[in-house]
């Protein structure tokens, strides 16, 4: 008897200590359980704060970075049915498949009047004749044309500092006194200078040394702009100084630096970029996977700055279409990169992308995030670009 009632106070304790485990614990359960990760989010669709996979057709998105070099409309219909609107840039290109910059800003200008809900035009102006005095004067008329014509921005192009010389051979820099008339007028003309400026940094490096596949394609595909094999030519840093020579000079210019101002290889250097020019903005055309390539190893770092600066950078693609272009392929490859890049800043699935070796999570940006980069944005900069 004595030993069933100890035994009994035994267990009676034992309940006791386990009823007081469960008070403590089952909150904390309940808590855990009730609480939904941001993954789940996205499986199950657009929360209060994000925009899930299922949301791209819905949201209205601009494209501020593409090259439409034929009266074809393949990328146009695409972008209207995917609620896409597209700037359409004229560049100064020597062949690959462009057109001289007359013809560019003719074809751009027809577009736009066929198509004004979805497609708008920036130009840009030619070298020929830089020796003569009067250049800069001929460029400024030209300029007006095209800006009478609707053009909302003026493109300059990597050959100025990489290819283009003067009558004594030397290269022509951005920073030549030469321009100053020209980007004066287009401050004046409350239009926007948009530059491709350099190379990527890996440019500068061996293939083998190189963080992404699509930089490899293309310098393995076009040596003269492979600037390693070219070692007498200006380094990565004289391009980026000539570049911001002229934002310097001209602190009331609104500038998007095309290609994430050639300083896609690092958000810290873009974030003192953008510190030191208020005006300048960055678009991400053919730069995303860059990154994609930062954030796999600090992706924290990268979503910080998105969000910092989510009033300055706008969404851009670099897609091309002329009279050769496959419609069927060109359509496939639109839908691959934009639904990609759409997974990357608007969730946090593990995304296999054709530039890295491994799969990148998702930035999971907040919509309102999302909002700028992809629309409100370039609306701030070009008001009355798209009817």
């Amino acid at each position: 008897m004595v030993l069933l009632k100890l035994k009994g106070i035994k267990m009676k304790k034992y309940f006791n200590l386990l009823l007081i485990s469960l008070i403590f614990i089952t909150p904390q359960c309940v808590q855990k359980k009730s609480k939904k990760p941001e993954t789940m989010l996205n499986e199950i669709g657009s929360g209060p704060n994000h925009y899930g996979v299922e949301d791209f057709k819905k949201i209205r998105k601009i494209d501020v970075h593409a090259h439409i070099n034929s009266e074809t409309t393949t990328m146009i219909n695409l972008a209207r049915a995917n609620n896409f609107k597209l700037l359409n840039m004229a560049v100064d290109v020597d062949g690959h498949n462009y057109p001289p910059i007359k013809e560019q800003v003719r074809i751009r200008s027809f577009l736009q009047k066929q198509d004004s809900d979805v497609m708008a035009f920036g130009t840009a102006f030619t070298l020929d004749g830089w020796d003569e005095p009067d250049w800069s004067d001929k460029v400024i008329r030209q300029l007006k044309s095209d800006f009478d014509l609707g053009a909302v921005s003026v493109k300059t192009w990597k050959n100025i500092g990489m290819e283009a010389k003067d009558k004594e051979g030397n290269l022509i820099f951005l920073d030549n006194p030469k321009f100053d008339p020209i980007f004066k007028f287009i401050e004046s003309q409350g239009k926007v200078y948009i530059s491709h400026a350099g190379e990527p940094k890996n440019c500068w490096l061996p293939l083998d040394s190189m963080t992404v596949k699509n930089d490899f394609d293309y310098f393995s595909e076009h040596p003269e702009y492979h600037m390693y094999l070219h070692p007498e030519m200006p380094s990565y840093e004289d391009q980026i100084m000539h570049r911001d020579n002229v934002l310097a000079k001209n602190t009331g210019l609104t500038f998007i630096g095309a290609h994430m101002a050639s300083l896609e290889w690092s958000v810290d250097e873009a974030t003192k970029f953008l510190e030191r020019f208020p005006n300048a903005n960055l678009d991400l055309a053919e730069r995303i996977s860059h990154t994609q390539y930062q954030s796999q190893r600090n992706r924290e770092k990268v979503r910080d700055f998105f969000i910092k600066y989510q009033d300055r950078i706008l969404y851009g693609t670099d897609f091309g279409e002329d009279d050769t272009t496959d419609p069927k392929e060109l359509e496939k490859y639109m839908m691959e990169v934009w639904q990609n890049d759409w997974k990357y800043f608007n969730t946090d699935e593990m995304i296999a992308v054709p530039q890295l070796d491994t799969p990148v999570q998702g930035l999971l940006l907040p919509k309102d995030v999302v909002d700028k980069l992809y629309r409100l944005n370039a609306e701030r900069i070009f008001p009355d670009a798209w009817q």
